[in-house]
């Protein structure tokens, strides 16, 4: 299943989003625009179903319902998050609807909580339970084993939601920030534990696909193994060619920013079904490599059908011929908010579409700042 319609209201930048997503998505928008903060919102229904989170974890994770809200919104509004779910946009089965409040307290409070199947009402709250104990709102039935029976393919499905944005010295050295408030899926510094837990037939048939798509953005790499240390820690390791007659081994603390981010990105394109979420997978990256990065992902879940939501700001990127405008949003700030656009619906964008103009050059002149000249400006005689 994949998120085929994704709802907000006063969700952090914007007052306002009702668009459809396909089984890929890529979202362009200025900086600050609010690209990873619509990530967040499904990742937000994820942090709802895992074990030890629920409502006020989730939303304690991040400041708290004010910090959540909307700037732009009206007075103490009510946040709320709405998601279609099914296999394709034309067959959405499932709806779940959150509406959240903050209370006298600070602390979040459901204002309503709508689970719908085939257009049939399964949930709706508050309920005369609520009325009676009004404690019952400070969680969601979601997030509960013994009230989600009746829509657990929910459950399951937000469960499966992964987030990937790999900052490579956290994989390299993770003892360094344990304890910190960095999350090992968020961040990579458990990526070398992921490998670990995997399968060895599973981690040897990724590995050897990974290699194949490696040899043309890091040439002299021949092999890839896991192996642990004398005190049990996996490495990851990497065989290159050179002018030595023998190709030599090398561990994870001598790979490169963009080797690592880019073998991480392609295992957890593998690893899973649930949708993944991609920030800026262009980063440290050739942009002679990026250019390939879309078919790489198309190719990666086209048996799977696995949802993959990236987000870009690489022009190398969006020039695939591949990117169609119902898969690419727009975002475009503005006073009262962020707006959110399907490529596909901009009159402006279509017509340059149709002259011959890629993605890129139809989309992201419109996400460049206004006066970016003057950023030159600024330290001149």
């Amino acid at each position: 299943m994949q998120v085929t319609r994704l709802t907000l209201e006063n969700w952090r930048n914007f007052t306002h989003v009702d668009v459809p997503l396909q089984q890929r998505v890529f979202i362009a928008g200025p900086n600050a625009a609010g690209k990873s903060n619509l990530l967040d919102a499904i990742r937000f229904l994820r942090d709802l179903s895992t074990p030890g989170g629920g409502l006020d974890k989730a939303v304690g994770d991040r400041g708290g319902v004010s910090k959540i809200r909307c700037l732009a919104a009206r007075r103490y509004p009510s946040v709320v998050l709405d998601v279609q779910i099914g296999e394709s946009p034309a067959h959405a089965d499932w709806r779940y609807r959150l509406s959240v409040v903050q209370d006298n307290q600070r602390l979040p409070r459901i204002k309503e909580e709508l689970v719908e199947r085939g257009g049939r009402k399964i949930l709706h709250r508050p309920d005369t339970a609520d009325q009676r104990d009004s404690e019952r709102l400070r969680q969601t039935h979601l997030e509960a084993i013994n009230t989600n029976k009746d829509f657990r393919d929910i459950y399951r499905f937000v469960k499966s939601v992964r987030y990937l944005h790999v900052l490579p010295p956290l994989v390299r050295q993770p003892e360094r920030f344990t304890g910190r408030d960095l999350t090992g899926e968020t961040f990579g510094n458990d990526f070398l534990e992921q490998l670990a837990r995997s399968t060895p037939k599973i981690r040897l048939s990724r590995l050897r696909r990974i290699e194949d798509a490696l040899r043309v953005a890091v040439p002299q790499l021949r092999e890839l193994k896991l192996e642990k240390d004398e005190i049990g820690v996996p490495h990851l390791e990497g065989r290159y060619e050179h002018w030595r007659p023998n190709a030599g081994w090398q561990g994870e603390d001598q790979f490169s920013d963009g080797t690592l981010r880019l073998i991480a990105l392609l295992w957890s394109v593998m690893d899973g079904n649930g949708p993944l979420l991609i920030e800026e997978p262009e980063l440290n990256l050739h942009p002679a490599v990026v250019k390939f990065l879309p078919q790489m992902l198309h190719r990666a879940t086209r048996r799977t059908k696995r949802q993959v939501i990236v987000s870009t700001h690489s022009p190398d990127f969006l020039r695939d011929e591949g990117i169609a405008p119902d898969e690419t949003l727009l975002l475009r700030p503005g006073n009262g908010g962020t707006r959110v656009n399907v490529a596909a619906a901009d009159p402006t964008i279509s017509l340059l579409l149709e002259s011959g103009a890629s993605m890129a050059d139809a989309v992201l002149p419109q996400t460049a700042p206004k006066g970016e000249g003057q950023l030159a400006l600024m330290f001149g005689d």
